[in-house]
Order: C-alpha cells, then structure tokens, then sequence
C-alpha cells in the first residue's frame, strides 16, 4: 500500500466531511494576531504557552508541519513569521490559502510528507510548529531528522502527539459503549492490528490509517536527532471518555544547539 498517497486522499475526505481540524479561522481572529492577541494549539484544545514562541514572531522563517486546516499557518502568519506550510493533503493546504486570500496573507503552501523534507535546504527555518499529526506516518524518527535538518541553529521544534496507551484500547468497545477493553500490544498498527473490514466498520472506509509510537521513538527519538528538550505538556484527548482518567496528549518544545 502507497501509506502517503492513502492518508493524503483520506485527509482530503476529511476536509470534505467537515473535520474540526480542516474548518478555517474567521477574520476576527486574524485581526486579533495582527495586533499580537493570539493563540494556536499544539495539543487538544490547550493553547500553546506563549513563552514557548520567541518574543516577536516578525521576520521568523516558521515551518508549519502537517498543519494545514486554515488554522494554524495563517494565524502565525498575521502575527508576523515568513510561513511555509508543508501538508500531505492538498485540501487542507486549501483551507490554508482561503485564509491568505480573504486576509491579504503571504503563505508559502508546498504538499508532501512531512518525513520527506528534501525540497527545503539545511538550516532553512528558525520554528517548526508540528501539531498532533504524526500519528499517520509509520517512521517519526525520520521526522525528527528532518525537522533538526532543516532548522538552524538555534532554532525551536514545538510538536504535539498521542500518549500511544491510548492504542491499547478496543475502539469499538470505548466509542459505541464508553467500555475499556485492553485489546491491542503495542506499538500498535492499523494495517497489522485491525483487519480491513475491522477498520471500515469501527471508523468508516477510507479513513486516515495510524500508527502509535512508542515515547522512545517520539522523545527518544528527538534526543538521537541532536534536540535538547525544553519543555513538555500534557493534556486529556478533546473528546471521548479516556479524558477522564488519563493524558491523551503530549507535547515538546525542543532546541537545536547553537
């Protein structure tokens, strides 16, 4: 199976269907980011701490990673950073020019996979925003490398992603009945977990597929790619019943040494 091409279309469905995550902000909240009043998240619902920003985000080359929605990109963009937005589906990269056109926003959108980087050069940005998304690619350590490749040094990687326990669960059994059934080992798969049936049934045809990663591959893996953690938050998952008893969320603010 061709695992970029599948959740490039898949996420363009998404899109199409209405997802939380591919609805564009209003004009409002780019006019609040153009006079400093703004917020975006990394995790969940939880906006990012201001302090994990540089002071100022003018003239900041800023890579907006599998971010695209209309949300993200151009709210950072109205806040004053030189946005490039890399998403693997085109749709979404959409939403993101919407916004630049109805605002008078300048966004650089470019589609592709967020482990493959190779169009940008070294040392090309100063942040890397990567929220909640790299649960739909099968490598992440290939995203960290990347990610410390192309920042220079100096620069920041604030990222989001699952606690993998979350994957442990049987999904039908939490989503129809709030049940919690330990079914899966981890790391865990959707194409060695499920069958094709299972996935068609429990979260429809045709959706994005998802891998869990292990904390020595999301973390782990930051630390071998040359970052120094900073920071770290949690938060509980935006929806379903895991958010009463446990994080569903981290995220990592992360330096590439001088």
């Amino acid at each position: 199976m061709d695992i970029v091409a599948h959740n490039r279309d898949a996420w363009d469905r998404q899109v199409d269907s209405g997802s939380e995550w591919t609805k564009p902000v209003g004009p409002d909240v780019i006019e609040r980011a153009r006079r400093g009043d703004w917020s975006i998240v990394l995790i969940g619902h939880e906006p990012v701490p201001r302090d994990w920003f540089p002071a100022s985000l003018v003239g900041v080359d800023l890579l907006a990673l599998a971010s695209g929605g209309g949300q993200q990109a151009p709210v950072l963009a109205a806040a004053g950073a030189n946005v490039t937005s890399l998403d693997n589906s085109p749709r979404q990269l959409e939403r993101d020019g919407e916004v630049a056109a109805r605002e008078g926003l300048t966004l650089r959108l470019e589609q592709g996979d967020m482990a493959d980087l190779s169009r940008f050069s070294d040392a090309s940005f100063d942040l890397i925003f990567h929220p909640v998304s790299n649960l739909f690619v099968p490598d992440v350590r290939a995203v960290w490398r990347e990610c410390f490749r192309v920042l220079r040094p100096g620069g920041l990687l604030l990222a989001g992603f699952l606690n993998p326990d979350l994957y442990i669960f049987d999904a039908d059994a939490l989503d129809s009945r709030g049940e919690f059934v330990v079914r899966h080992a981890l790391p865990y798969s959707d194409l060695t977990h499920l069958t094709q049936e299972e996935r068609d049934r429990v979260f429809g045809p045709g959706v994005p597929l998802e891998w869990s990663h292990t904390l020595s591959d999301q973390i782990g893996g930051q630390l071998e790619a040359g970052f120094v953690l900073t920071a770290f938050q949690e938060a509980p998952h935006n929806a379903g019943p895991t958010a009463r008893y446990m994080p569903g969320y981290f995220a990592t603010r992360a330096r590439k040494p001088a």
